[in-house]
């Protein structure tokens, strides 16, 4: 009877104790829920405001005046088309052929017959902390006439140390004896590449190529630096940057701005411009989420 009586405590603490971890963990869970949303929201509620009035303050959650006039303002330049149309096509191709080269590269640089397979990564490596600095890089560029052109929006980053070794150590995790089984079929290289260890590799395919994409969807300095003087490749992020500014300088008068911008201030269009920037990279995340996740964990443990 003693012991029953015994194992019948333990059983009551341990439900007790998994009850108040099941508890404490969803509260703890829907508070950072909210600490994460609250910002995005408002920010939302804000871009949705009319400027004038929302320097009063006391906006949250939802608009007390709302107008679409940040917006407007935002997309009313014409350069922010050709900006969106650039942005968009150096996403695609850029972490299309950033994909391509890195997942290659990874691939040989994984081979356990590949001879210099640990000087290369050891090189690669000290590239990821060391540059030959703006003023050269810029030099460099325009030598190899990628100044004022599309292309030095894509060719200087197909290729990233980081994106290589994380594919790399993916790759590495993969069975030896799939490789060897094909090989003995009489399987080449290419073959085994194409047909093997990329399907495998999806999950971590996923993770670099959002790293890749946001990377170029949020990138403007690039922009600045290389095509300031050609407006046919100017990007989303500098053309908002640039309307930012202007609008930044306008005063810090609400008279001034409403009389400038229509009823609109530096903040709500900031508001605006920073839910417009954010939006695509919200709307695609959801799609890759479990390859990101599978991605970043998978190769973490080793048997």
């Amino acid at each position: 009877m003693g012991n029953t009586d015994t194992n019948t405590q333990l059983k009551r603490k341990t439900s007790v104790a998994n009850t108040a971890f099941v508890v404490f963990n969803s509260v703890f869970m829907v508070i950072f829920v909210i600490i994460t949303l609250y910002p995005v929201l408002n920010t939302l509620a804000i871009s949705l405001n009319d400027g004038i009035d929302a320097l009063r303050g006391g906006i949250y959650l939802l608009p007390r005046k709302f107008t679409w006039k940040n917006y407007t303002t935002v997309l009313e330049k014409d350069s922010l088309v050709t900006g969106a149309v650039i942005t968009v096509a150096r996403t695609i191709i850029g972490t299309v052929l950033s994909l391509v080269t890195n997942a290659m590269l990874a691939f040989i640089v994984s081979r356990k017959r590949f001879l210099f397979r640990k000087q290369l990564s050891l090189f690669w490596v000290i590239t990821m902390y060391v540059n030959g600095g703006l003023i050269p890089t810029f030099i460099l560029y325009k030598e190899l006439h990628l100044t004022n052109t599309f292309w030095v929006y894509v060719i200087p980053g197909m290729i990233s140390a980081f994106n290589m070794l994380v594919i790399r150590t993916y790759m590495n995790g993969l069975p030896e004896s799939l490789v060897e089984s094909a090989q003995i079929d009489g399987a080449g290289y290419t073959t085994i590449f194409i047909k093997i260890i990329s399907p495998l590799c999806k999950p971590v395919y996923a993770t670099v190529a959002l790293f890749v994409a946001v990377g170029q969807w949020n990138s403007w300095f690039d922009a600045m630096l290389y095509n300031r003087m050609s407006g046919e490749y100017t990007t989303l992020q500098y053309e908002l940057m640039k309307l930012l500014s202007s609008v930044t300088n306008q005063g810090a008068s609400a008279e001034a701005m409403k009389n400038a911008a229509g009823a609109v201030t530096p903040t709500s269009v900031r508001a605006a411009a920073t839910i417009i920037t954010m939006l695509p990279i919200i709307c695609i995340y959801p799609f890759l989420q479990k390859y990101f996740v599978t991605g970043l964990t998978l190769g973490g443990v080793k048997e």
